[in-house]
């Protein structure tokens, strides 16, 4: 199994749209850390992804993640790309619901991740290396891969952003909105940079991808709410399907 996928939030339905899959709840995988937030199935699934012109796709699906406000360690948000790459997954698609900093995008939008701000104050590889997976000083030159950011802004013409990722659960301030804004943010969200730096230690190439689900705190004069971020979600999950319909074929 060589293609893996995280599902963020109110993103989890593409992996029911595969054939031949098999779920299994992330209770009854040891050491994967159970999903507590709403809009996260916490499963994971197996399955082929059908595709007439590019070949069938065998994926690996990680329908809903955890995240440091639950509680978790950053070690233990990281633990799912561990065990992708125990089952061969060598490239990485990742999705998160994200508040949009960039007075350009708008809710609905899907933003191609170029880089990231960790802003989280912990990292998945403090502690003891362990050699056998990656280097005590990973390379984080180029999180996202170039050549899969081609590969997607070819399948859908989409913009690029970098994404600041802060631990939440509270969402950010206006203030800390404009910080963001001054220090290069495009993006803001609670989660995929444990994940990526993780997958970076062990040689796994990522693409990542925001759906902007509302904009940040003080750009509209409107709260923030869970709510929204689902029910964009909601609305965007076909146009996310197709995307990754045309692009995991070719990060065979």
């Amino acid at each position: 199994m060589s293609v893996g996928v995280i599902l963020g939030s109110g993103l989890g339905s593409f992996a029911d749209t595969l054939e031949n899959r098999v779920e299994t709840p992330y209770s009854e995988i040891p050491g994967w850390p159970v999903s507590t937030a709403k809009g996260h199935a916490g499963k994971l699934v197996t399955g082929r992804l059908l595709n007439k012109e590019l070949g069938d796709t065998e994926l690996i699906v990680a329908a809903g993640r955890a995240h440091l406000y639950e509680g978790y360690s950053a070690q233990q948000v990281a633990f799912p790309i561990r065990e992708l790459a125990r089952r061969g997954v060598k490239s990485l698609v990742i999705t998160n619901a994200a508040g949009g900093v960039n007075l350009s995008y708008k809710p609905g939008d899907l933003v191609l991740i170029s880089d990231h701000i960790n802003l989280m104050g912990v990292n998945p590889l403090i502690g003891a290396n362990d050699e056998s997976l990656g280097p005590r000083f990973p390379d984080m030159s180029e999180a996202y891969s170039s050549e899969y950011r081609e590969i997607a802004k070819q399948a859908g013409g989409l913009k690029e952003g970098v994404y600041a990722a802060l631990s939440g659960p509270s969402y950010e301030t206006p203030a800390e909105i404009r910080y963001l804004r001054t220090i290069g943010a495009d993006l803001v969200g609670m989660s995929t940079v444990p994940e990526v730096i993780a997958a970076n230690h062990m040689g796994i190439k990522v693409l990542g991808i925001s759906c902007v689900t509302n904009m940040a705190a003080g750009i509209l004069p409107q709260k923030l709410s869970h709510s929204e971020v689902m029910e964009t979600g909601d609305r965007v999950k076909d146009t996310l399907a197709a995307l990754l319909r045309a692009v995991l074929p070719k990060l065979k």
